[in-house]
């Protein structure tokens, strides 16, 4: 799968990921204790909805446009509508928000964010627009690997793990990832983003979860359309690991809302994972 960001920000998954994030973000700062996060594609942070990309594929029209528009979005969504408002100053939506300006916005003064990106061009960016800001570091390296070795040994963490799916091995790495983690932290959180094509792949994935027994986890799945034709993202779907008490309906008011309001026929289903 090729996964140009410029193509797609602000479209219905980025929707659904980002005011995940946003509620876990503010669940987790109601813990005790300093928070790390480490994001491990992070991308360049903000992205012009007015750009050819943007503009050609139409994706932020469909989803932050109408969700900017819509009257009866559930509670959940306000942080990120907010968001992407600060950031436009209240002049619509001309710039989307990605994670690394969400995460650094809604940091503690005593948090810290760790945010990897593989492009050197898209690193340049995402430095340049975090470097006012000394509670973020920003690398220029495999997120895959940062994530397993940089995690504390202890302590509050969240990882989020985001890839284009550009590499065949993006499934297989992301499994390995998780058991580093949890190897090195048992406590800490993590939130995966995945695209749903078809269920097979999907599916194969969860079992790989399921098997190396990393501990309570939730699936949530927002599928736009029917999933009939794998050549097409049909949908997406958040795989939460850890975290704390009252995701699974956060989850379910997201995923429900995004696929019955900005989709075709479509619908949302949120599940534990025996893991």
């Amino acid at each position: 799968m090729n996964y140009r960001h410029a193509f797609h920000a602000g479209n219905f998954a980025d929707l659904v990921k980002h005011a995940a994030l946003l509620r876990l973000l503010s669940r987790l700062a109601g813990e005790a204790g300093p928070l790390t996060v480490i994001d491990t594609h992070a991308g360049r942070g903000v992205y012009d909805l007015t750009g050819i990309e943007a503009r050609k594929s139409g994706e932020a029209e469909a989803g932050i446009a109408r969700l900017m528009a819509a009257r009866d979005a559930p509670e959940v969504f306000r942080p990120l509508v907010q968001a992407v408002a600060r950031l436009n100053g209240g002049r619509g939506a001309t710039r989307y928000p990605g994670s690394p300006w969400l995460i650094a916005e809604a940091l503690g003064p005593k948090d810290r964010y760790l945010a990897c990106e593989l492009r050197p061009e898209e690193h340049a960016a995402l430095r340049a627009l975090m470097k006012a800001r000394p509670a973020v570091e920003t690398l220029c390296a495999d997120g895959y690997d940062a994530a397993a070795t940089r995690i504390p040994q202890a302590g509050k963490a969240l990882v989020l793990i985001d890839p284009p799916f550009e590499r065949p091995d993006d499934y297989r790495r992301i499994v390995q990832t998780l058991t580093a983690v949890r190897r090195r932290n048992r406590d800490a959180a993590a939130l995966v983003w995945l695209p749903l094509k078809d269920l097979e792949t999907f599916d194969a994935f969860l079992r790989d979860l399921e098997a190396a027994s990393l501990g309570p986890a939730l699936a949530a799945e927002t599928r736009m359309r029917p999933l009939a034709d794998p050549m097409k993202m049909n949908g997406c779907a958040l795989v939460l690991l850890g975290g704390p008490p009252g995701m699974a309906d956060d989850l379910a008011t997201i995923s429900n809302w995004t696929a019955s309001s900005l989709g075709e026929g479509g619908q949302g289903r949120v599940y534990a994972l025996s893991v």
